[in-house]
């Protein structure tokens, strides 16, 4: 069954604060990776500075992360736009209105992601 419009309105509401949250992380995970002092010398532990190497590479894998979600936010944001939204990009299957309201921005079925995610389709 499609979505109805107030559906739809909602579910653009949820994406646009997700992707203002999510922007606001990445841009406080960049700016603390950028502004991390350069304190090294004899002063600090090698063990402190390996610390610090691990928590920016962790800070910049989460940043992936986050940034691959904003990517699917804007592609579910130009679904609905063009009125696709609630469509599979894969199948062209409706996407169930529970995955919807647990993850709204998939733009695909639970069993076209698995497929895409195995390789088995891109």
């Amino acid at each position: 069954m499609p979505l109805k419009k107030a559906q739809i309105e909602k579910f653009k509401q949820q994406l646009l604060d997700l992707r203002a949250e999510m922007t606001k992380m990445v841009q406080e995970t960049t700016d603390d990776v950028k502004n991390e002092p350069e304190v090294k010398g004899y002063s600090q532990h090698q063990a402190d500075e390996g610390t610090d190497d691990f928590d920016r590479t962790i800070s910049l894998q989460l940043t992936n992360k986050e940034l691959d979600i904003l990517k699917q936010i804007d592609r579910a944001l130009e679904k609905i736009e063009d009125g696709t939204y609630g469509i599979c990009d894969i199948s062209e299957d409706e996407i169930p209105l529970k995955r919807l309201e647990a993850i709204p921005y998939a733009t695909m079925t639970v069993a076209a992601q698995e497929k895409f995610e195995k390789g088995q389709i891109t």
